[in-house]
């Protein structure tokens, strides 16, 4: 049992506490208090799809009672029956339709900022390093840290990726993800890339925060090796699938500083090596189980070495965290939601949205609805629609049937169209049974209509029909919806703009108080 004894209250630097952003949310926060459910929690848990949009929702919900055996409609999601739900407005200050850095960055520190920089207020100037003094942000992340909780971070994303490095980076750019990936001019004006923050979190929180004393993230993982990695063939993982895995020119292996850092603590990259981990017994986790991103739930089964699903690595953060009798505050992302939209991809988007439900069914599990606060939202969502009139039960992946009908409804243009599509990006592929929904990139733009009398839609490497040619399938504006069950759930209501995430778990931990 780790006891916590050197708990102290934070001070918010004035730009952040005295941020219209800030205040208003605050304010709004205190309106909400009510009698009928304890508002303080010993423990956060913040799952994040990231785009997962209330359309992707809807269809998740349907796909899954499909593969259960049912039509599908009458299903909900784990998440969509906690009693609490509210509507989240997503736009960044600089931007209509947002990115996962500004969003994310809302979420952690209560303030509103602008589109692809991380941990910084909208003083910054993305790109340029030296606006970032002056104007970072505290996240909830850090305030749990100082406050003597334990602090986990997962995503199937790049762990250095924007949304789960908002929750411990301050960078002007979203993509200095590793030292190759900045300018000179950044690394000369002393600038640290993401992967290193992220090893440095200790000692760089206690650097700016006076009198502080925390002992670091107990849990980390996710993909993205190659910023922790010299690029140099003799530090490739065993499981390497490039014939140089590492990205960084500083010569730096981060995994061993961590190693060195936290003698102790575990290093993981692949399955068999996170299944030894004895949960009861450890005090740190870091598993970086991919160079890149981690697979798609559909296709993690291809994983060269074996990654563990987004429900194992929940499951297991819990089983540690909880060792803390102080409590935790635990950041899931499901990041691959987002990337298989941009792929045009709705079935792997809808599987690894799938695969978030049961990521929230096991944290439920795991824990008493008493003393836990569980918040399920997304960072924005995607141009993904649900269209047509198919009657009930027709497969959510399939073409339109009409009620009534056996066969395919047809356009104008005599050809049948699917339910699910998409507004804009690469357009229509059939890749059969293909399970990497990145596959797509290599084949080119196919915007339009196409003629699906033989194709098979509901197959794993169908890809929605697009409208608008792009590169890639883009995020959309609309709200995103917030789930929430346990103290403090009872503020999830109404319109609210996204920076009042931070609120809610600052409200139900305490953690500007230090008690």
């Amino acid at each position: 049992m780790i006891i916590a004894t050197h708990a102290a209250a934070a001070v918010l630097p004035s730009h952040q506490s005295n941020s219209t952003w800030y205040t208003d949310a605050a304010a709004t926060t205190a309106t909400k208090t009510t009698a009928t459910t304890p508002t303080k929690a010993k423990n956060v848990i913040l799952f994040v799809g990231d785009g997962m949009g209330v359309s992707t929702l809807t269809a998740a919900r349907i796909l899954q009672g499909q593969q259960n055996g049912n039509p599908g409609e009458e299903g909900y999601l784990s998440f969509e029956t906690f009693p609490h739900t509210a509507l989240v407005k997503t736009y960044n200050v600089d931007a209509q339709t947002p990115d996962s850095a500004g969003t994310m960055t809302a979420m952690m520190s209560g303030v509103k900022s602008d589109a692809g920089v991380l941990g910084v207020d909208e003083k910054i100037v993305r790109g340029d390093c030296t606006t970032v003094s002056g104007n970072e942000l505290i996240t909830a992340i850090e305030l749990a840290e100082i406050k003597g909780m334990s602090t986990g971070i997962i995503s199937t994303a790049r762990i250095t990726h924007a949304t789960p490095a908002a929750a411990y980076a301050k960078s002007a750019d979203r993509n200095w993800e590793d030292d190759g990936d900045m300018p000179a001019a950044a690394k000369d004006a002393g600038c640290q890339d993401i992967a290193s923050q992220l090893v440095n979190f200790e000692a760089n929180l206690e650097a700016r925060i006076a009198n502080s004393d925390v002992d670091g993230l107990e849990v980390v993982m996710g993909g993205g090796r190659r910023s922790f990695l010299p690029k140099e063939a003799a530090f490739n993982s065993s499981d390497a699938v490039s014939s140089v895995e590492g990205d960084r020119t500083d010569g730096r292996d981060l995994t061993a500083e961590w190693k060195t850092r936290y003698p102790a603590g575990n290093y993981v990259f692949d399955q068999s090596s996170f299944d030894a981990v004895d949960a009861s017994t450890a005090s740190k986790l870091f598993g970086l189980f991919n160079e890149s991103h981690m697979q798609y739930e559909q296709d993690r089964g291809n994983d060269v070495a074996g990654e563990p699903s987004l429900t194992q690595m929940t499951s297991k953060a819990i089983d540690i965290l909880d060792n803390n009798n102080t409590g935790y505050l635990l950041v899931v992302e499901s990041g691959r939601i987002d990337h298989a939209h941009h792929a045009g991809s709705a079935y792997s988007a809808l599987t690894d949205a799938i695969e978030l439900s049961n990521a929230v069914q096991a944290a439920v599990d795991a824990t008493n609805p008493e003393e836990t606060l569980i918040m399920v939202t997304a960072d924005h969502s995607h141009v993904f629609t649900i269209a047509g009139y198919p009657k009930r039960g027709n497969p959510i992946l399939g073409k339109v049937v009409g009620v009534g009908e056996t066969e395919p409804t047809n356009a104008a243009d005599g050809m049948p169209y699917t339910t699910v599509g998409y507004t804009n990006g690469l357009g229509f592929h059939d890749l059969g049974a293909e399970t990497d929904a990145d596959a797509v990139y290599s084949k080119g733009n196919q915007a339009g209509r196409a003629d699906l009398r033989s194709i098979d839609t509901e197959s794993s490497g169908f890809h929605q029909e697009a409208l608008i040619p792009l590169g890639s399938e883009t995020h959309a504006g609309e709200d995103i919806s917030l789930h929430a069950r346990g103290p403090g759930s009872q503020f999830v209501h109404g319109v609210v703009e996204q920076n009042m995430v931070f609120h809610m778990i600052n409200q139900a931990l305490d953690l500007l108080t230090g008690e």
